[in-house]
């Protein structure tokens, strides 16, 4: 492989996204932009993460990444980040994005797909810090991700899985046009949680009104997603 021409950072820059092109992969709204943070941009989002994303005594994650200490959270954040670009296949992938505002990290949204090439359908998920909650920001990441799968990867339909109890993303995927798709028993430790399955066919999506978002890099990324 000839590595391109450049120096210092920027020459580095380039080398990363010659050899991993999900690296020059940018999704933008009206007010964010969705991408792969670098080093020092996931260590603010996982310092962001410490400081908390839901309020004490609550948990509307399956997983129970957020509890513990914020030293804990951070952590998780970084090992979540690094194990979706290790265990990355064509065939499973899961596309980690920091949302950004003016350079700032508010949260960050994943994209997944298994299969994604004959089933045609992805997954989503996200969180926010505490401090951006309630600004639309949630929503306008989702438009986002559903732009990215739908309008440039040509997805069949997206789904997501959310408690009962969960209002706020309840309501951000009924004002997407989500549907009930019934529901799903996990265990967490001893407990059983029930989840609402809810599907967004593209039919649902293409006859939505969406604000505008542009995908930029996305070309030499597409044999990574398996088309």
């Amino acid at each position: 492989m000839r590595w391109r021409d450049r120096g210092g950072v920027g020459r580095m820059a380039g080398v990363l996204t010659d050899v991993w092109p999900l690296f020059g992969l940018v999704v933008r709204t009206g007010r964010i932009e969705l991408r792969l943070p670098r080093d020092e941009e996931l260590a603010a989002l996982a310092e962001l993460a410490g400081r908390g994303v839901h309020r004490p005594g609550e948990q509307p994650f399956l997983t129970p990444w957020t509890a513990g200490g914020p030293t804990d959270r951070a952590r998780r954040v970084l090992q979540g980040f690094w194990s979706g670009l290790a265990e990355w296949r064509p065939t499973s992938w899961s596309l980690d994005l920091a949302v950004f505002r003016d350079g700032e990290p508010l949260g960050s949204v994943s994209l997944n797909g298994t299969d994604f090439r004959v089933v045609r359908e992805v997954t989503t998920s996200s969180w926010l810090g505490l401090a951006h909650h309630r600004q639309g920001y949630g929503t306008e990441a989702r438009i986002g991700l559903l732009a990215l799968a739908f309008d440039h990867l040509g997805a069949s339909a997206a789904r997501t899985e959310v408690f009962p109890d969960n209002a706020a993303s309840q309501g951000v995927s009924r004002k997407l046009g989500y549907q009930p798709d019934g529901i799903s028993v996990d265990a967490r430790g001893d407990e059983a949680l029930v989840s609402h399955r809810l599907r967004l066919p593209r039919a649902a999506w293409l006859g939505g009104t969406h604000p505008p978002v542009t995908v930029e890099g996305l070309a030499p990324c597409l044999p990574l997603f398996g088309l």
